[in-house]
């Protein structure tokens, strides 16, 4: 170890991240002690690293973490993640971004100051590449002043900020790819006010938690849309038809348009949604160039509604990962003669049940017959914990059933989950 360049060194102790790890392995002799301070470039202070940070005082963590920054020199990844600790002053927190800010790359920072600090103004116009901020409140933004011209990577949790100011401050992230909005607290002047977001770099977004009215995105490079858990009246989102992916996780939203965007694709993935089929195939009805459909724990608008196997099938000849789960009724089990249709790329299919019936297992030969070239087959089930003897005979009865059918298929794989 000894004759390890003190670069190497540095890099090690980088790699440890933790602040208390990167203190006590510097501590080994003089050489590493002169990597910390002059090699360093990544350094980590989370509260659930370390029960200890629970247990100081406010002016003693203070204390410590400033003595701690303020040892490095070239610091590129800053970590301040100190949740369920006490409010910290603001003059220390500051002397740690002024002092860190003109190397840094990356800064993830959850700290609750008294009174608060405005983040965007000490770290605006540096170098930034990943900026990942929770529990603050942003005020005022002025794109023109506070601009992130390197930033790549935006992360805003628990943030409480205006409408226009969030849309102001991506304006002031030119060069912005991804972009994680989670339980963000809008604050809208207008009841029914619309919150519009541009850019032209944006290629992945992530809303998570999120209730307003109606958000507009326009972004024309946009390539991987996630809604989860949200409560939306209108989406809307405006591109050029780069989106690749559409994962939609529980999510309440009484318009949804993604227009021209379904073009190229690849993966749709809706779980806990309620759709109406007729609508949802006519917004992804072009996507040729779709690999993997997933409508899981869908409820159809319409009770005679049921996902159509043959339009799928014309739809998305590329198809090869099938995934269903949905209340299964008569009508969504006619599928005319074995050759009208078939999944021929299909090498993947999921399937599982709300609730177990003998309709489930007429749906599940069906499809079989319809993948020539399956590969695997995957059965998802709940079953509840007291089971009354019709729901035991039920599944005894599809267990047989699989036995019996699967002679047919000795080349697919079967797995079947159960909770």
């Amino acid at each position: 170890m000894e004759y390890l360049p003190v670069e190497v060194i540095g890099n090690i102790l980088s790699r440890l991240g933790a602040a208390r790890d990167v203190v006590i392995a510097s501590s080994t002799c003089r050489k590493w002690r002169q990597a910390w301070t002059s090699h360093l470039h990544t350094l980590t202070f989370n509260s659930n690293d370390w029960p200890v940070y629970h247990e100081l005082t406010r002016s003693r963590l203070e204390i410590i973490i400033t003595q701690t920054i303020f040892q490095t020199n070239g610091l590129h990844s800053l970590s301040i993640l100190m949740d369920d600790v006490d409010e910290f002053s603001a003059a220390p927190v500051i002397a740690w971004l002024m002092y860190t800010r003109e190397t840094l790359r990356q800064l993830y920072y959850n700290v609750r100051t008294t009174p608060n600090i405005n983040i965007l103004e000490k770290c605006g116009r540096q170098r930034l590449e990943v900026l990942a901020l929770a529990h603050n409140t942003i005020t005022g933004v002025e794109p023109s002043y506070q601009k992130f011209p390197c930033l790549k990577f935006l992360s805003l949790s628990y943030v409480s900020m205006s409408a226009l100011d969030l849309t102001l401050f991506l304006t002031a992230c030119p060069k912005v790819e991804v972009l994680n909005l989670v339980s963000i607290d809008i604050v809208m002047s207008d009841p029914q006010a619309t919150m519009e977001l541009t850019s032209n770099s944006l290629k992945d977004i992530y809303v998570e938690a999120v209730s307003l009215d109606k958000i507009i995105l326009e972004a024309d490079s946009l390539e991987k849309l996630h809604l989860k858990d949200c409560t939306l009246e209108d989406f809307e989102l405006v591109s050029k038809g780069k989106l690749k992916l559409l994962k939609i996780d529980d999510v309440s939203v009484i318009h949804l348009d993604i227009g021209e965007s379904a073009e190229n694709l690849e993966i749709v993935d809706v779980s806990n949604f309620t759709i109406m089929w007729s609508k949802f195939h006519h917004m992804i009805a072009k996507s040729s160039k779709l690999r993997r459909l997933r409508l899981w724990q869908v409820v159809f608008d319409d009770d005679d509604e049921a996902v159509d196997i043959e339009t799928i099938s014309a739809c998305f000849p590329q198809l090869s990962h099938l995934s269903l789960s949905y209340e299964l009724r008569e009508t969504g089990l006619q599928y005319g003669s074995e050759d009208s249709f078939r999944l021929e790329n299909v090498v993947v299919l999921e399937l599982g049940w709300m609730v177990i019936s003998d309709l489930f297992s007429h749906w599940v030969a069906g499809l079989l017959e319809r993948c020539p070239n399956l590969r695997k087959l995957v059965i998802y089930g709940v079953v509840s914990e007291t089971k009354t003897h019709e729901e035991c005979h039920t599944l005894a009865n599809f267990t047989s059933f699989i036995v019996r059918l699967m002679r047919k298929y000795l080349h697919v794989h079967v797995q079947f989950e159960y909770e």
